[in-house]
């Protein structure tokens, strides 16, 4: 199978080995002649960065690097990069990274051109029509993980440090224009972030699969996502440089944040307060949690499960999927509990309510409640 394609679902995307020597085209495609790069302090000085800004020196294009992007993007950082696009007369972003800088970059596009507060668009209702549409800057999104599908997404996760509390920023218009998904640029993932990264992915699909909501196209895309993280995500994380694996992953993030259109549920829920507080890797933090959520969510879901366990190759039905979720998680060092995490002396009520206000919680197939939300965090305590 050659990996390699131009897709138009839900965006321009540019797949396939080597595409990043497209960067320059991609400007032109998306109206930048004078871009920000925005990545994180991480990445900054690595060669994937480094070579893509000599890309666009090399084809003419000016433009000016902004790195102050923490694992847990905040309202401070989109001030800053803020502050840093209106200064330098930009015109567009180029992000680059993984879902911090890539929701910090699409977030600052969005708000160069605002004058509201950022939390006056948060995903509630139509608070995204408050927008002045006419100021949000284009964006290419280069992602350099294989999780979280930021690339493909119309939002991005901020943390607002008054409440702690993770937000979804969301306005149409922070589609990025054009992805370039280039499996080279993720081959120097080291093994713990390959693997939460991809069960990132796999979150984003397994609670897309189960939500109740209606969508067949996600639930059909989140149902053959599982099966690219069932075949591909071991062979990533033990060999980095399986090229067939880690473009196989990246199309699993794509169709992950594609389909979680269809809802997300309890596993989100919690992370997010508990990624903002205790500052835990957010796609590992969803894979210590996953095995209590699937047990919760039993009642509503053995069946659909079962049959998503039948087509994955998973004996077993329901138990069966639970078990391969477990020895997955096992087999790539995942902390069996949120204490292994990291997370220290919780505060299980303020968890417990932050959770219950998180978007994700309305995905879920069993309705939540603080009683509900309490006993899982203890379950996985």
């Amino acid at each position: 199978m050659t990996l390699v394609g131009n897709w138009s679902y839900p965006t321009a995307i540019r797949f396939g080995a080597g595409r990043i020597v497209e960067l320059v085209d991609a400007c032109r495609a998306a109206g930048m002649n004078r871009p920000l790069v925005v990545t994180d302090r991480g990445l900054a000085s690595l060669p994937v960065v480094g070579d893509a800004l000599e890309l666009l020196d090399a084809g003419g294009i000016d433009h000016a690097l902004f790195s102050a992007v923490d694992p847990n993007p905040d309202g401070a950082n989109v001030e800053a990069g803020v502050g840093a696009f209106r200064d330098g007369g930009f015109d567009g972003v180029i992000a680059i990274g993984g879902g911090s800088a890539l929701d910090l970059g699409k977030v600052v596009a969005f708000m160069a051109g605002q004058t509201r507060p950022i939390w006056d668009f948060e995903d509630i209702g139509d608070w995204w029509t408050r927008a002045n549409p006419v100021g949000i800057a284009p964006i290419i999104a280069v992602p350099t993980t294989a999780g979280t599908g930021s690339e493909v997404g119309r939002a991005g996760v901020i943390t607002n440090q008054e409440t702690l509390q993770k937000k979804i920023i969301f306005h149409p218009q922070m589609m990025p224009r054009v992805v370039i998904c280039d499996p080279a640029l993720t081959v120097s993932m080291p093994p713990a972030i390959t693997a939460g990264t991809g069960l990132d992915a796999f979150a984003h699909c397994l609670e897309a699969h189960c939500s109740p909501h209606y969508h067949p196209m996600s639930h059909a895309i989140a149902l053959e996502g599982m099966r690219l993280v069932r075949d591909y995500l071991p062979r990533a994380y033990a060999d980095g440089g399986d090229f067939e694996a880690r473009a196989q992953m990246m199309s699993a993030a794509l169709m992950g944040a594609t389909a979680f259109q269809k809802g997300l549920g309890a596993i989100h829920a919690l992370s997010h307060p508990i990624g903002a507080i205790h500052h835990t890797h957010h796609g590992t933090t969803n894979a210590v949690l996953m095995p209590a959520v699937l047990r919760f969510n039993r009642p509503a879901v053995e069946d659909v499960l079962a049959r998503a366990a039948a087509y994955l190759g998973i004996a077993g039905g329901y138990e069966g999927f639970c078990a391969y979720v477990a020895e997955l998680n096992e087999a790539l060092r995942i902390p069996k509990t949120l204490t292994e995490l990291g997370v220290v002396d919780p505060d299980l009520d303020t968890l417990s309510r932050v959770a219950l206000t998180d978007p994700s919680v309305s995905g879920n197939p069993v309705p939540m409640s603080y009683e509900h939300t309490r006993r899982l965090l203890e379950t996985c305590l």
